[in-house]
């Protein structure tokens, strides 16, 4: 008989009560309502996305400019889209940016297939297709970034670079990026004002 009773004993199952169902419900539902709201502006990642980048093509360029002891320029495209990154000689400096003369940097990345050139541009690359470069005012005005062989940044007649802005801006989000002079540090600020209307 003690037997029996032992064995139906083992038989009874366990099973979560209500309570413990209902704690687990809350949890869930508090980390949903915490992360659906981050997670639905993709503008956003995209936006910090392009800001990685062009930190990235930045400090290249510096360390490009240093390591062939030449100089080299970041120029901004006029609609916002992008940047390239190109080779300049030191009596070119005030030359205005021209596409079809530009002596591109090769982007050892991107291939010949892909035109192997070291740019960024918005149009063609899907990640940051919501995103637009504006406000862009470097050196007083101009719309390029430019290292000399000591990796400091010069302006068009030469002389030490008086630093300036840009902000990246999405639907979502924007980013200003104050470059500082002669140095060419980079500052990021996320701007708190509403984001322009989808372009």
């Amino acid at each position: 008989m003690r037997a029996v009773i032992h064995r139906s004993l083992c038989a009874v199952r366990r099973a979560y009560t209500l309570i413990e169902l209902l704690i687990v419900v809350a949890i869930l539902g508090l980390a949903a309502a915490v992360l659906i709201p981050s997670m639905s502006g993709r503008g956003d990642f995209d936006t910090q996305a392009a800001v990685r980048a062009l930190i990235s093509d930045i400090s290249f360029a510096q360390s490009d400019a240093l390591a062939n002891q030449s100089f080299r320029r970041i120029h901004f495209y006029e609609g916002g889209t992008g940047w390239c990154l190109v080779k300049v000689a030191e009596d070119e400096l005030a030359q205005p940016f021209d596409p079809a003369t530009a002596e591109y940097v090769s982007d050892p990345l991107k291939g010949a297939a892909r035109g192997g050139v070291y740019a960024t541009d918005f149009a063609q690359d899907n990640r940051y297709a919501s995103v637009r470069i504006e406000g862009v005012s470097i050196d007083g005005g101009r719309r390029e970034l430019t290292f000399d062989e000591l990796g400091g940044t010069v302006t068009s007649g030469g002389l030490p670079g008086t630093g300036g802005t840009l902000i990246l801006r999405s639907p979502d989000a924007a980013y200003r990026l104050e470059l500082a002079p002669i140095t060419g540090k980079v500052r990021v600020t996320r701007l708190v004002d509403a984001p322009a209307s989808a372009p």
